[in-house]
């Protein structure tokens, strides 16, 4: 009884409330971005734009303004800049990704040695602390979560299209190139977002994980979809219950609750598929 912490009064705290409902935005969020990434060979953007947003934390805390507000701009800024470099193909997608990833974490050095090196908030971000969010974060995260989801709904179809088959999409008439810089801009905000619960070094882990289980069980795109979103929410809700209960840090266990639910689905599907074979 002194190293866990008794279960049932977990959402009784103010603090365990809005962590849960942080982490439920995100957990919806994530995966709907993902679907329209992974297949692009695009997972490693949020990674990018997370290693950018630190730059804008950091440039945040040196100007002493709100760090989230910083990282915000900042991101939005650098996914425009990745798209457009990579749309007039003066870099290859991966390259461009490499370039914003190397060039932001190196900015976030320089401004970080200027604002005179780490403080709570700073490792807050870095490292994520979603029990710490505020009413402020939580009214902040709600509101692009709204515009996201909003934005993914509206556009779903042109947007599924351009992942299936980009050049096919440009030649029915679908404005490939402005899209491109929405789904970019849209996965910026979902990085500030997950920036908050997982910190910047996990960011992409609640885009990717997730959104591979639901293809490694979804027989459709739409279905692989709802499977990445409960697959996310599970992992959210049972991450925070065992981060609670064993003290742990709730942004590292909540990805790995994640990184196993894709586990556990990749070994069933194969065992699976050999028992069918077999038969």
């Amino acid at each position: 009884m002194t190293r866990t912490r008794m279960l049932p009064d977990i959402f009784h705290y103010g603090f365990m409330q809005r962590a849960l409902l942080a982490g439920v935005v995100i957990a919806l969020i994530c995966p709907a971005i993902g679907v329209f990434l992974i297949p692009r060979r695009l997972s490693l953007i949020a990674d990018t734009l997370a290693h950018v947003a630190l730059a804008g934390v950091a440039l945040a805390l040196l100007v002493n303004t709100a760090p989230l507000l910083g990282a915000l701009v900042v991101t939005v800024a650098g996914a425009i800049g990745v798209e457009r470099l990579r749309a007039r193909g003066a870099l290859q997608g991966d390259a461009s990704l490499a370039v914003f990833l190397s060039g932001g974490f190196a900015l976030a050095i320089v401004l970080i040695g200027l604002a005179r090196g780490f403080n709570a908030d700073l490792f807050a971000l870095l490292f994520g602390s979603i029990v710490t969010v505020t009413p402020g974060d939580l009214v902040l995260i709600a509101l692009l979560g709204v515009i996201v989801a909003a934005a993914l709904l509206l556009f779903y179809r042109p947007l599924l299209a351009i992942t299936l088959n980009e050049d096919l999409a440009r030649t029915s008439g679908v404005r490939v190139e402005a899209l491109n810089v929405m789904l970019t801009v849209l996965t910026a905000l979902t990085t500030v977002m997950t920036m908050r619960m997982v910190g910047v070094l996990l960011v992409s882990a609640m885009i990717v994980i997730p959104t591979l289980t639901g293809f490694a069980l979804g027989r459709s795109f739409r279905q692989a979809l709802l499977l990445a979103i409960a697959a996310a929410l599970l992992a959210v809700v049972s991450g925070l219950m065992l981060a609670y209960a064993l003290s742990l840090a709730a942004g590292g266990v909540i990805v790995l609750t994640a990184l196993l639910i894709l586990v556990a689905t990749t070994l069933g599907a194969r065992l699976s598929h050999r028992a069918r074979s077999q038969l």
